[in-house]
């Protein structure tokens, strides 16, 4: 990767709908290729996938910190919890806990059933969560 492609990593962050004209004329490239960059970051694992983010307002976020069993690799109880609806994020940290994981779901009460999925994962022993009152 080079200043082009973190420039144009960043442009993409603060609006992934750009078009790759607008984006060419940002970075005084071609469109063809910004084509090229962005289907070679893709091809290379650095743009893992386009997503839409939604208003925090409109969504219920908390933050769950996992204490989990020594008999149970942690990556696999993280792995176990990506997939698990509602779950955004999934962080193997260091400290108190093993694992940090992000909620997002449409209510408090959706964000309450993903914590009791998650509490039933094999290998979770024990969990704290915040409720996320805002993003600054």
């Amino acid at each position: 990767m080079d200043e082009i492609d973190l420039k144009l990593l960043e442009l993409l962050k603060e609006d992934g709908r750009a078009s790759y004209i607008d984006l060419g004329k940002q970075l005084n490239l071609s469109e063809a290729a910004v084509r090229r960059r962005v289907k070679k970051l893709v091809d290379d694992g650095v743009i893992k996938k386009f997503t839409i983010e939604i208003k925090e307002r409109e969504r219920a976020m908390a933050l769950t910190l996992l204490s989990t069993s020594p008999n149970i690799p942690t990556y696999e109880v993280a792995s176990n919890i990506s997939k698990i609806k509602g779950v955004e994020k999934v962080y193997e940290i260091t400290g108190q806990y093993d694992i940090a994981v992000l909620i997002s779901a449409p209510s408090i009460a959706e964000v309450n059933k993903v914590i009791d999925d998650i509490r039933k994962a094999d290998g979770v022993i024990n969990t704290n969560t915040v409720i996320i009152l805002r993003e600054l």
